[in-house]
Order: structure tokens, then sequence, then C-alpha cells
């Protein structure tokens, strides 16, 4: 059996060593070794001690007291609880605790500082506490007095929402009757004072877990709600930033560590985020709920129901929503506004419920949870086919489009049901409005599929264009030649596929684009001119004609800036043809002509599809405000602002970057600060877009230039982001440019802080290794910067450079530095021998080694 005093000394051994872990392990082995009380309250005060420098205070201040228990006047134990409760933020007690100290020890000046400066800090925070008080009062005053104007209240109403926001601020206001203060705020009922009360009761929930729980029960979800529901679309804003707070504080995102008392208090919220979901879910269908608020429901649901991470196995709140929610969900998505009984609806409503159907989809973990999905959805749709109903008939052809446009697999499966796209082609032959615009809507989203167009050009194709030809009525006629632009599209890109007879899309573009510029015509009907030309500038005349047409380019940005947010898809797709910034598969000649011999199809490609003619779009595309355009874009606050679309845009802008005279312009217009956030979120693909053309920007531009306004290096020092590894790997790439773009940005942000160098060494296994590869590499621009980084890394902290004395770096500095002096590549050669020197002044290698310098 151990003995308890030969494992005190090893703990102390260890402390001295200042291997604090080790120590705390002899501590507690002893602890439970031994029986005598004294011996306990020393192991008790030296585990505290360790705590302590660990900057664990909890467990500090918990062990100090046990040994205070033991001996109320052991003076190191009070000292170091004194320590922990000050660090902890418990003035009061730390205070009392160096009293007794310096009670006990009058002539010791540590204790003696130590009263002084707790004093001078308790006295500090009780003015702070008696100032947030009286501002509160006063505030609270002005917002209630019906006699204040209404600029001293939108003051007072700002400065309490800056007020909560900080956590002091926060817990003064919830002390103060701040709960019942802000109703009364909201039961004023003007939208001013609502908004105020709500966005202050936001940043009171915010990184608070304790607060967000009290605040959610004292106004309780159906008030929540409510509000929530009202026709006010700020009002239903600030309301969902609430939810959010509310549910990212219920995931664990708490400023707060919860001490003492509070620290057993265990905060189960499962069952409140649960409820929050099922409120939701109810308010999507019902009556008395605006559009903007059922926007905002089917938002929250997207970011808080499906995982956001597919490597965790737990899908239940997925399942959950499925099982008592689909349904209606589908009721939203198979709205249709020019119907009597439509719910109240926005421009983005469905398209939102279909994000919110395929995200939910793509959640579920096999094919039997999928298949439970797909049935649900097959029976409530074939539920509402009725020969007696056409309401219902139109509504379960709706839901097909908002599946066909979600989950596209399940839409897919439900229009190879038995009657369903007959039932779409008979009633784009009705005499009635409403039934040509719902199935045709539905033809468009069903001819995704090469055998689903393929079925409509046989089936429907005549009856489209005697639609478009014989109508008089705007929104049909728009409709049907977005379905016709679609089906004359099947062939995507491959010039030898087209479905129509030479020039028969370009007819199609033209109309497109005279609707598009058409000011006269509402907003809803023109952006299905954009939806037309998504797929018709797949081909090459046609993208070339719209690139040059001002008028219909500077319309398409317009609209793309409105409230409908449905149009991003759309737009995006056309600048990503117009750009030909989609991914193209290599064509390999022995492949070529082993097809040609056995008679296969080869793609063709369209002339116009040559680079020249593409630098040429971009430089238009530059010229007429395109940057601008994905900006204002990009900056939409909405679920419809998809991945899919940021790599979409992210796609274009590398395309914008590359021609090198352009990025100064680029840069001019924002696309910098653009896209910042596009490397940062999306989907893997579309952040390695972004990152590439981030890195072609800094390659050529100062950042602080390039991203206005954006601390750069902040950013890429701010633990928690993969930036600077991005970079770092981008420098690994193959391609050229991207590793000489890359390499500058690593040059300059390395040369800028040295906390970027220490990073540097850290975000990946593979740093050494690229930076050697860099600093061999045949380019010289490459070669160069390669050796800059190795330069900065040297010259931040010995121990990098040790390590890359230590490597085969070594050996290509010397190699480099021993070259003669040359013009061409003088620039190498000085840097090499300044990395030398370096090594020299930390005497890592000697003046007589094998350098020679």
């Amino acid at each position: 059996m151990e003995d308890p005093l030969q494992l005190k000394e090893n703990g102390n051994e260890c402390f001295q060593k200042e291997d604090y872990d080790k120590a705390i392990e002899y501590y507690t082995k002893a602890i439970q070794l031994t029986k005598d009380k004294k011996v306990i309250a020393v192991l008790y005060r030296n585990r505290a001690a360790s705590h302590l420098k660990k900057e664990n205070y909890v467990p500090a201040a918990s062990d100090a007291s046990r040994a205070i228990d033991v001996d109320a006047s052991d003076i190191k134990a009070l000292y170091r609880r004194s320590q922990a409760l000050e660090k902890l933020g418990k003035l009061d007690q730390a205070f009392k605790d160096v009293q007794r100290c310096a009670t006990m020890e009058p002539k010791n000046k540590t204790f003696q500082e130590t009263l002084r400066r707790l004093n001078h800090d308790i006295q500090d925070k009780l003015k702070i506490q008696f100032s947030t008080d009286s501002r509160v009062e006063r505030m609270f005053e002005v917002l209630l007095d019906e006699d204040i104007d209404k600029e001293r209240k939108e003051k007072a109403a700002n400065n309490l929402i800056v007020l909560s926001r900080e956590d002091a601020g926060a817990e003064r206001i919830f002390q103060n009757n701040g709960l019942n203060l802000l109703m009364q705020l909201i039961e004023t009922k003007k939208p001013e004072m609502m908004i105020s009360a709500i966005r202050t009761l936001s940043g009171m929930c915010s990184r608070h877990k304790s607060r967000a729980i009290a605040v959610l029960h004292f106004v309780g979800l159906d008030k929540i709600c409510s509000l929530m529901a009202l026709d006010n679309e700020e009002i239903a804003l600030a309301v969902s930033s609430l939810f959010q707070t509310i549910l990212d504080n219920f995931e664990g995102v708490d400023s707060k560590e919860h001490r003492g008392k509070d620290e057993a208090l265990v905060l189960d919220t499962s069952k409140d985020v649960k409820m929050i979901i099922t409120h939701l879910l109810e308010m999507l269908t019902h009556k008395h709920v605006s559009g903007h608020g059922r926007d905002q429901a089917l938002n929250l649901l997207i970011r808080n129901v499906p995982r956001k991470d597919l490597g965790i196995k737990d899908n239940t709140k997925s399942l959950d929503t499925i099982d008592i929610g689909l349904k209606k969900i589908l009721k939203v998505g198979g709205q249709i506004p020019e119907l009597p009984n439509c719910l109240p609806l926005t421009e983005n409503t469905c398209l939102t419920a279909s994000i919110l159907l395929n995200n939910l989809y793509n959640d579920l973990r096999g094919d039997e949870e999928r298949a439970t999905f797909r049935k649900i959805c097959e029976g409530y749709i074939t539920s509402k086919f009725d020969p007696h109903n056409m309401e219902k008939n139109l509504h379960a052809i709706q839901c097909v489009s908002a599946l066909l446009q979600g989950p596209f697999d399940v839409g897919n499966s439900i229009l190879a049901l038995q009657g369903v796209m007959e039932m779409m082609v008979a009633l784009c032959g009705s005499e009635r409005e409403i039934d040509q615009l719902v199935a045709i809507e539905a033809i468009i989203h069903a001819a995704s599929k090469a055998s689903r167009a393929n079925f409509i050009i046989s089936n429907g194709i005549t009856l489209l264009k005697d639609i478009y030809k014989k109508s008089t009525i705007e929104k049909i006629k728009i409709r049907a030649l977005v379905g016709l632009c679609k089906l004359g599209s099947a062939g995507g890109t491959d010039y030898g596929l087209r479905q129509f007879s030479e020039g028969s899309t370009e007819k199609l573009a033209k109309q497109c684009r005279k609707w598009l510029c058409n000011q006269n015509i509402d907003i809803r009907t023109r952006k299905w001119a954009i939806e037309g030309m998504a797929y018709l500038t797949l081909d090459a005349d046609v993208k070339d004609d719209f690139v040059e047409d001002e008028p219909a380019m500077q319309a398409m940005f317009e609209l793309s800036k409105s409230a409908d947010k449905t149009i991003l898809y759309a737009v995006a797709s056309i600048l990503v043809n117009c750009t030909n910034s989609y991914d193209v598969k290599e064509k390999i000649p022995e492949l070529v002509e082993l097809a040609k011999l056995s008679k296969q199809h080869v793609p063709e490609d369209h002339p116009k599809d040559k680079k020249d003619f593409v630098m040429l779009r971009i430089k238009r595309l530059i010229k007429v405000g395109v940057v601008s355009a994905l900006a204002v874009m990009l900056k939409a606050d909405s679920a419809i602002l998809t991945d899919q679309t940021k790599e979409l845009m992210a796609r274009v802008f590398l395309a914008l970057v590359e021609d090198v005279r352009d990025r100064g312009k680029i840069v001019a217009q924002g696309g910098g600060k653009t896209l910042l956030p596009l490397a940062i979120h999306g989907t893997d693909i579309g952040k390695t877009k972004a990152s590439h053309a981030l890195a072609k920007i800094a390659a050529v531009a100062d950042p602080e230039i390039a991203f206005p306004g954006e601390r750069v290096q902040e950013r890429f020092v701010a633990e928690g982001n993969d930036r600077l590894k991005l970079l770092v790997l981008l420098c690994g790439e193959d391609d050229v440019k991207v590793q000489r773009a890359a390499a500058g940005a690593v040059a300059m942000l390395t040369a800028s802080r040295k906390e970027l160098c220490h990073k540097m060494t850290r975000v990946t296994a593979q740093w050494l290794e690229i930076l050697q590869r860099l600093c061999i590499h045949d380019n010289m621009e490459v070669q160069h910067r390669g050796l800059v980084i190795a330069f900065n890394l040297m010259e931040a902290d010995v121990e990098i450079a040790k390590k890359l004395i230590e490597s085969e770096l070594l050996e290509v500095l010397t190699v480099i530095g021993k070259l003669e002096n040359n013009v061409k590549n003088q620039d190498i050669i000085n840097i090499a021998r300044e990395c030398l020197v370096k090594a020299m002044d930390y005497s890592l290698i000697k003046p007589t080694s094998q350098s020679g310098i």
C-alpha cells in the first residue's frame, strides 16, 4: 500500500517542477489513503495551490475551504481561498478572507496591499452597479412616460438595448423588475417600443442560459409566438432573433460559468427546445400568422432542427419534426396565393418551405427513414386528388412543385405515380387561369430530369407553345415561356444535344429580356424571365447576347435586390453560365476517338465557349457592376440564400479574378470583403473556390485595401477558424497560380504578426513539407514567397527557427545562399542568405559551417 506522506512529498516535488497535473494526482491519492485530519487539511491546501496555478478557481476555493474547516486559522488556506474567490468575482468574500489573514499577520505587506486593492475594486463595482441601476430606472421612466417626446424615447430605447448586451447591464435590468417593465413596453402596441423591448430581451438572453430560461418562461411561448405572428416584418425578425438567441443558449453557447450553488443546478432545456419546435410547427398552418411570421418560423426550423454536422448520430429532432410536422410543411409548400383560402404568405414562403423539406430529408440516416418520409408525402398528396374538388387537386400539384424544388428524389418518385404527369399536362389545357399557372410551374420544376423533359416534350410542348402564342394573360404567357426555355436547355452545354432548331433559344432569350426590362410588369411575373434565362444561358450564343444587353443586366441586378429572394439561385446560375465557371469534364482524346468509332454521342463545345469569348464576357460583367450585385445578394438574411447558391457565387468570383488586371476593380467594388464569408460558410467546394479567389486578390493587393473595414490580421489570428489553414494548404496545391497567390498571402500575414507565425506551425502537420516545396519551386515567384515565409518564421521565434534548421530546409538555404550573385534571381539569393544569417544569430549554425556565409 502506498504511503500518504510519501505521496505528499511526491506532489510537492511535482509542484516545484511546475507539473501541476501530476501534483494534483499525488495529493488526491494521498487524501484518499490518509485518515489524519491535519494531514488531510495540508493536502487540500496544497492541492488548492496547484489548482490556482492551473487557473481552476472553483476547485481551488473548494479545497481551501476544506482545509479551513479543519483549521480556521490556516493562514495559507485563507489566502489561497481569497485569491480564488477574487478571480471568481466574489470580491466581498475574498476581502473577508484576506482581512482575517491581515488580522493574524498585521505586518504582512502582501496582505495589506491585497486589502487595499480589493477595497478599491469593491468600491468601483458598487459605483458601477449604482450607476447601472440608475440608468435602467431612468430609461424605463422615459419609455413609459406618455408626455416625453419621441426622440428622447428612441434614444432611451437604444441605450437600453446596448445596456442589455453587457452582462452587468443585463443582470441589473433583470434584477430591477426589468421583465415586467419590458412587457409593459410590448403592451403599448407601438411598433418601435415593441421592437426595442424584444431586442432588449434578446440582449439579456445572450450567452446566459439561466436568464434565457427565465425570459422564455416569464414571457411565455404563446406570447412570443403571437408577437412573431404579427404582420410587421421588423417585429417578426426581432422575435426570430430572440428565439435564436434562446436556442443558441440551450445548445450550450453560455459565457457564464455557473459556480457554487449554480454549479449544482442542472439546467435541462431539452423539453423547452422540443416545445419551441412544436410551437413553430403549429404556427406554420395557423391562419392568423402573417407571411413574415410564417417565414421566420420556417427559417428557425431550418437553422435549428436538421443537424449542422452529419457526423453527429442523433437526428431525433428531424425525426420528431417529420412525425408531427411534415404534413404542416407540405401544406405551406402547397399554398396558392391566387386562391381565396390561401394562408398569408410572402414571396419567399413556399420556397423556404421547400428548403426545409430538403434539409429534413437530407438529415435522414438510412433507406428506412427516407421511405417513411416519401410515404407520408405520397399519402398527403394522393389524399388531395379529388375529381369533385379542383382546389384540392391544385393544392396537390403545388405540393409536388414544392417537393421538386426541395427533396427532388421524393418529388420525382411522386411524378412516377399513375396519373400525376397526365394531370399536370391536362391542367395546362384548362380554361381557368389558376389551373394553367399551377400546372405550368409544376412542369417547369418536373423537367429537371432528361426523362421527364422528354415526356413533356412529346406530350406537352405543343400545348405550351399554344399557350405562349395565344394567351393574353402575362402571368400565363411568361410561365409558358419559361417552360419552353427549360425544355430547350435540356441538352445543357452540349452543342450537339439542343432540343430546338437553330436560333430558337436565341428567340426565347430575346423575349425573356424584353419581359425582364418591362417596368410595367409586376416583380413576381418579371422574376420568371430570370428563371428562363437561367436555363437559356447554357447556350453560348444566348449568354454572349445577354452580357451585351446592359439594360437587361441592370434589370436583373435590381430584381436581385428586391424583397423576393426566390430569385437568388437563378441570378447566380446565370452568372455561372455567363462566366463558364461550372465544372467541365476533361476530354481524353483517346476516349473521344473510341466513342466516335463506336458511334456514341460525343459532347460538343460551342465556339463561343472558348476562353477568349469567356474573358470578354467577364470584363463586361465587371463593367456593369456584377460585384456590387453579388455583395447585395450575399447580405440576404434568409434560408433561401442556401449553401448551393453561395457556391455558385464563389465560382463566379473565382472566374472574375482570373485576370490580374481586373482584381483592382473587383477590390474597389467591395469584392474582397464579400469573399470573406463565402470562404468561411457554405459547401466545401464553395469555400475552396472562394479561398482561391481570396488568395489571388491577396497576392496583388494590400489586405487593408482589399478587405476594407475588416481587421484582417485579427480574423486570421482568432482561434476556432480555418482561414490560415486554408491558405497554407492552398500553398501545397499543384496549380502554380493558386500557389503563388496563397504563398503571397501567407508571406504578408506572417510578416505582420508573430502570432500568425506560431499559428502556421499548428494548423496542419504538413506545414513544413509545404514550406520546403515552396522553397525549391521551379517558379521563381513562388520560390521567393516561400523563402520570405521561412525568414518570417525564423525571425518570429528561435524554436521555430530551430525546427527549420533541423529539417532539410537548411540544405536548400545553403545551396541557394552559395549561388553567385545575378540579376535574375538576386532577391531569392538574398533572402536565403538572410535566413542563414538569422540562424547564425541564434547560434543554430556556425559561420564556419557549410553555409559559406
